[in-house]
């Protein structure tokens, strides 16, 4: 999912994780900690691309006060850091639905992309990891830091099926940016309320 009016940009220079925006647009100092290791509470334009703003999303569904309870291994600002170096990918369409139909969202128009994972895994492999939580909410996603993000390899899948079921991986994320996202995009769609409401973009 991405910011409505997204696809244009996205297409033409790749999906960028937040640092690697802050990267691009050279943003560096206090503004650059204020956008990578504290909660953002709305989205940001930092700059513009040919083609269309460079926004960096809010984080709304994670609790700045709480979250420092329940992150191992890392300060609450490294965790923020952690999150801020990767883009994310649900697993899962049934994610998607919850998280665009709940209130934080409901109202607003999505760009939403569906990829075709074989060829995201396979191009990008050494660059992916899982996570068995949404990593980037507070409630009802537990315990969470330097062990969230496993690689394929190492990630316990099978016994995590035995207790989530079909959210035994929650989220696919690939380290940095993914600038050949294009390549692997099967259509985009405007999404509002959990649903699709019109189509934007689809492979021929």
């Amino acid at each position: 999912m991405a910011e409505s009016g997204s696809w244009a940009s996205i297409k033409e220079n790749g999906l960028f994780s937040t640092s690697a925006l802050l990267d691009r647009f050279k943003i560096t100092g206090d503004r650059r900690q204020d956008l990578e290791t504290k909660q953002r509470k709305e989205s940001v334009v930092i700059g513009h691309f040919p083609s269309g703003p460079a926004m960096i999303r809010d984080q709304i569904p994670l609790n700045e006060g709480a979250l420092g309870k329940v992150v191992d291994g890392m300060t609450k600002r490294e965790y923020y850091k952690l999150l801020n170096g990767k883009t994310f990918f649900w697993s899962r369409k049934e994610r998607l639905e919850r998280l665009l139909n709940g209130k934080q969202y409901r109202d607003r128009v999505h760009d939403v992309l569906t990829i075709d994972t074989e060829i995201l895994v396979r191009k990008h492999l050494t660059d992916i990891w899982l996570s068995p939580i949404n990593s980037g909410a507070f409630y009802g996603s537990g315990r969470r830091g330097i062990q969230t993000f496993k690689r394929i390899e190492d990630y316990p899948f099978e016994e995590l099926r035995k207790t989530k079921k079909e959210d035994a991986v929650v989220e696919v994320a690939i380290d940095y940016s993914v600038k050949d996202i294009v390549e692997m995009t099967l259509r985009v769609e405007n999404w509002k309320g959990g649903r699709p409401t019109g189509l934007i973009w689809k492979r021929s």
